[in-house]
């Protein structure tokens, strides 16, 4: 299963590489409200925190890819939770669909007093419906990672049964070797003081 340990790692590359605008687009959002002093909304929000945790939890297992496959079970796990959280990140900002962003009006816009502090909605839209757009693609990828982690489990927890196996018969097959030498020691051990013993009695014969 060498082959499901290579796509785990392909996939995860690629979720690197479909988080990482997401993180930027929301993350020049959110400073647009920060800037604003206005509070980020939820639609915006939620998503660019799921999206900036996963893609450092991406980094880490590619990073620690040898260690991690060992811990395959706690990443599809992990990965599973991400999934949810994409979900729920997707469906609060599903709304955006419904929205033109050629002829989107100043709701894009945050507003404060009455004063505008982005000069194209256009693009606040555009930005909102592409990370829409990635954060289903990330849904999809961390669905696969997610089996594929299962996989690499199954295939490693098979090693471990095995390594435990030899270790175990070669134990057992040095205490065997062990415990036969002992045997035969304790066996020529006990002919020696006969012979001797015989060997005494004749000499003894003799003078008398």
């Amino acid at each position: 299963m060498v082959l499901s340990g290579f796509l785990f790692l392909s996939v995860r590359v690629w979720e690197i590489i479909i988080t990482v605008p997401i993180v930027g687009m929301l993350g020049w959002l959110v400073h647009v409200f920060v800037h604003a002093n206005l509070l980020t909304p939820t639609y915006i929000l939620l998503l660019f925190i799921v999206a900036t945790l996963a893609l450092a939890w991406e980094i880490f297992t590619v990073i620690s890819y040898l260690r991690a496959r060992h811990d395959a079970l706690f990443i599809a796990f992990t990965d599973l939770c991400f999934l949810g959280a994409f979900i729920a990140g997707v469906v609060v900002l599903r709304f955006v669909t419904k929205y033109n962003c050629s002829s989107v009006g100043p709701v894009w816009t945050p507003q404060h007093g009455g004063v505008s502090y982005s000069s194209d909605p256009s693009k606040v839209c555009a930005v909102l419906k592409a990370s829409f757009a990635f954060g289903i693609i990330d849904i999809l990828n961390f669905a696969v990672t997610f089996f594929l982690a299962l996989l690499v489990y199954h295939h490693h927890r098979n090693d471990d049964r095995v390594v435990v196996k030899r270790e175990y018969s070669r134990s057992s097959r040095h205490n065997s070797r062990h415990s036969s030498g002992n045997h035969r020691s304790s066996r020529d051990y006990d002919r020696r003081p006969r012979s001797n013993s015989g060997r005494h009695s004749s000499r003894r014969r003799e003078w008398v």
